[in-house]
């Protein structure tokens, strides 16, 4: 989880073999790939249904580094000299008044020209000496990585000497772990025990949370609670101005996700008020919506995946886990890690698949997630993300098809089948659903009997092939200038005054920027495939 204690982490989906491993490291996972543009313009497309269990962390894990303000993810893991010194304090340079020669002037270059040297150790600031001391005390050391902050990330692990394939990188004991059983094993758990009807488990961990960041210093955790982040970058976060400037269908997810908080809260009062002699002050002090939302983007972008029996005392799935120092872990689309819980270690266990230099940032995958998802489960971007994808909408297909006279039924066909949703383009051109979806809308009613058999791949006549490319064409157009219009529309300069807006606006100018480049690109390809 990007930023560490400082991001949006998340619940890294299920075990990622090149993302993940195991018990995965996050639930969620990622969307699956669009298919392909025939006839050369390959449309990588995305999210094609289901998400697959790819990445390392659950349900939306992953994260922005909210607190330290920088977006995390993206950056590259690779290309520090052995030998340099953390923290630019350099093992080149200036020995003892002479001149440097010229190795180590390119020592020093190769060094400022990975980044090494912007790198701050953070691991002496009283926050993360607490936090080591107290999993030194559940048994857990870290001679390997330490925290420090990165200028392209903001906090996360940098590694103290070369990691090798198959390395086992981090081994956090079951005692560190942060999960429903810790909850109902705290004073707060007869409360959860007695109450009908039964809590999820993400309530639980999110009212254990607030609980216990409630009571300060004389809450166990607070070594822990103290270095999350005060808030994130979810769009849970976000202002109305922030959240209208989002792709719309982004936008629905996010004000969804809006919703889902504010029924957390509002559904939970009785028990809430059933608390007041635990907390010893008014429950609606303590319990509030923004201390809940801030205790749910804390488990939903945090929490590794674990699979857990079924408590009797809980309703429904609890795949949550929150496990301090690896959710330093910041994202790369990338990177290949194994991860997940050992059953014979009983530890959660992270391993490298690949070669990682001394003193840089170590990465893990929380599956191939595509921009939106990355933004909206995770609070962040990852710079050439590979998996990106630009989303067309149903409104967008009615607005280019408008003059067809059986459009509604043909979109009524579509919708019935499931080819309404997670269409999209991609840099190498229009996915295979999106294509699919023009070419059904190529044929006449005359030709209804060919419907489904083009959904099912059907090839259609040269000529309706040649149609539904300049129709790709169109649609990425109208995409064009939506993205141009949103980008016009955002405020230029960037507010100064009110970092977490400024912060928020970023974030949807760069996810705005990145689609610009993709719908670009899928047009070059789409001009490519009608010359040929």
């Amino acid at each position: 989880m990007p930023g560490g204690a400082g991001g949006a982490g998340g619940a890294m989906p299920g075990g990622a073999d090149g993302a993940g491993g195991a018990d995965g490291v996050m639930p969620g996972g990622a969307g699956g790939a669009d298919g392909a543009m025939p006839g050369g313009a390959g449309g990588a497309g995305g999210a094609d249904g289901a998400d697959g269990a790819d990445g390392v962390m659950p349900g939306g894990a992953g994260g922005a580094d909210g607190a330290d303000g920088a977006m995390p993810g993206g950056a590259d893991g690779a290309g520090g000299a052995d030998g340099v010194m953390p923290g630019g304090a350099g093992g080149a340079g200036l020995a003892r008044g002479r001149p440097a020669g010229r190795t180590a002037r390119k020592r020093r270059r190769r060094k400022r020209s990975d980044g090494v040297s912007l790198t701050t150790p953070l691991d002496h600031l009283p926050g993360f000496i607490r936090l080591q001391k107290f999993l030194h005390h559940r048994g857990f050391d870290s001679p390997l990585l330490q925290p420090a902050h990165f200028p392209e990330t903001g906090r996360g692990l940098q590694t103290l000497q070369t990691i090798q394939p198959d390395q086992l990188i981090i081994s956090l004991p079951e005692s560190c772990l942060l999960t429903s059983s810790t909850v109902l094993d705290s004073e707060l758990g007869p409360y959860i025990k007695r109450w009908e009807p039964r809590l999820s488990p993400l309530v639980a961990l999110c009212v254990f949370l607030v609980c216990e960041r409630c009571k300060g210093e004389a809450s166990d955790w607070f070594p822990y609670i103290d270095v999350l982040p005060s808030s994130y970058t979810c769009p849970a976060y976000f202002s109305d101005d922030v959240m209208a400037a989002l792709p719309s269908g982004l936008r629905g997810r996010a004000l969804e996700q809006r919703a889902e908080l504010r029924e957390l809260h509002s559904s939970n009062q009785d028990f809430f008020r059933s608390l007041t002699p635990l907390l010893r002050r008014p429950a609606e002090d303590v319990l509030t919506p923004e201390a809940l939302r801030w205790a749910w983007c804390s488990v939903n972008t945090r929490s590794v995946f674990m699979k857990r029996p079924p408590s009797s005392f809980l309703s429904g799935p609890d795949p949550y886990a929150l496990a301090p120092f690896l959710d330093l872990l910041n994202h790369q689309p990338s990177v290949q890690v194994r991860a997940g819980f050992n059953q014979d270690s009983r530890c959660y266990e992270v391993r490298s698949v690949s070669r990682t230099r001394r003193f840089q940032q170590v990465f893990i995958n929380y599956g191939a997630h595509d921009s939106q998802r990355l933004l909206l489960d995770y609070g962040f971007l990852a710079p050439e993300n590979p998996h990106s994808v630009v989303y067309v909408e149903a409104d967008v297909l009615w607005d280019v098809l408008g003059g067809d006279g059986s459009l509604t039924q043909k979109m009524r066909f579509l919708e019935e089948n499931g080819f309404l949703q997670n269409l999209s383009v991609s840099r190498d051109g229009p996915g295979w659903r999106l294509l699919t979806a023009l070419r059904l809308a190529s044929l006449p009613q005359t030709l209804y009997h060919q419907w489904k058999p083009v959904l099912l791949g059907q090839p259609v006549c040269e000529e309706r092939e040649e149609w539904s490319l300049r129709t790709a064409k169109t649609v990425c157009q109208r995409l064009l200038q939506d993205t141009h219009s949103a980008l016009h529309q955002m405020p230029r300069p960037l507010p100064c005054g009110e970092p977490a807006l400024r912060q928020q606006l970023q974030l949807v100018a760069a996810l705005r920027e990145e689609e610009r480049c993709i719908v670009g690109s899928c047009l070059e390809a789409l001009e490519q495939a009608c010359r040929r």
